[in-house]
């Protein structure tokens, strides 16, 4: 008993990750889609189609192609899940190929993929939280409401969620959980935060970019990446720091 005490009150001591404001090393042919950390000493970058593992200051660690388009992705046990649409998105039901490609944390090799055939419109982003996938995704014009889709780790579907936002352009493209609540960030012209409560029950919208990522880090605060095309040659990312809002949402911290 003496040692788990002991061993407790180290992991407790333990210096919380340096995550801070960088840039992903490199440039990549197509747009930045998501990011997300292992809560620890690396952060995973999604470029459509590269998946991009750096150290917390962007140095490159790890680089590998993947299949258009891999899209928002979040860590869980070791490894990274991303959400991927293999067709059309934000189109009517039956024209996406929607699923799931699972990477092992350190070399990013593929390890598993699952078909979520539910994101009919397109699975674009994902998150996990207390025992389950949120996955979240397209949407057609002229919808208005997005959608919130849960799963077991083994990616058996428990439930649609509604979330009552009306239309945003293209659905949802981002998502992530902290400290009771869920976000989710979506493209428009302003581009749009949505929040919602830890049951899923739309609670807030503002104008603020999380639309090609947002990390939850320590102090209840956010990695919100930033896309940055360089012409000629493709895009490069920026991450910045976030933190909670009660009129704005979120509001990026000043260095």
């Amino acid at each position: 008993m003496r040692l788990l005490i002991l061993a407790f009150l180290a992991l407790q001591s333990l210096p919380a990750a340096d995550f801070h404001a960088t840039t992903c090393e490199g440039i990549y042919p197509r747009h930045l889609q998501g990011i997300c950390t292992n809560d620890k000493d690396a952060i995973y970058w999604c470029w459509t189609d590269f998946l991009v593992k750096t150290d917390t200051d962007g140095h490159l660690l790890k680089k590998v192609a993947v299949a258009n388009h891999h899209g928002d992705l979040c860590f869980h046990a070791g490894r990274v899940y991303v959400a991927t649409n293999l067709a059309k998105f934000n189109r009517p039901a039956g024209e996406a190929d929607s699923w799931v490609y699972v990477y092992d944390g350190d070399t990013l090799v593929e390890l598993a993929k699952h078909r979520v055939p539910e994101l009919v419109h397109g699975a674009g982003g994902m998150a996990w939280h207390d025992g389950k996938f949120i996955l979240v995704g397209g949407l057609p014009p002229g919808a208005d409401e997005n959608y919130a889709y849960e799963y077991v780790e083994s990616f058996k579907f428990l439930k649609r969620h509604v979330i009552a936002s009306g239309y945003t352009l293209m659905g949802i493209q981002t998502v992530a959980q902290a400290d009771g609540a869920w976000w989710f960030g979506c493209y428009g012209k302003p581009t749009v935060l949505l929040r919602a409560d830890e049951k899923l029950q739309f609670n807030g919208k503002w104008e603020f970019n999380a639309s090609v990522g947002i990390a939850p880090i320590s102090g209840g605060r956010f990695l919100i990446a930033q896309n940055i095309p360089v012409r000629g040659k493709g895009h490069s990312a920026k991450v910045f720091i976030a933190k909670p809002d009660p009129k704005a949402g979120l509001v990026m911290e000043t260095p």
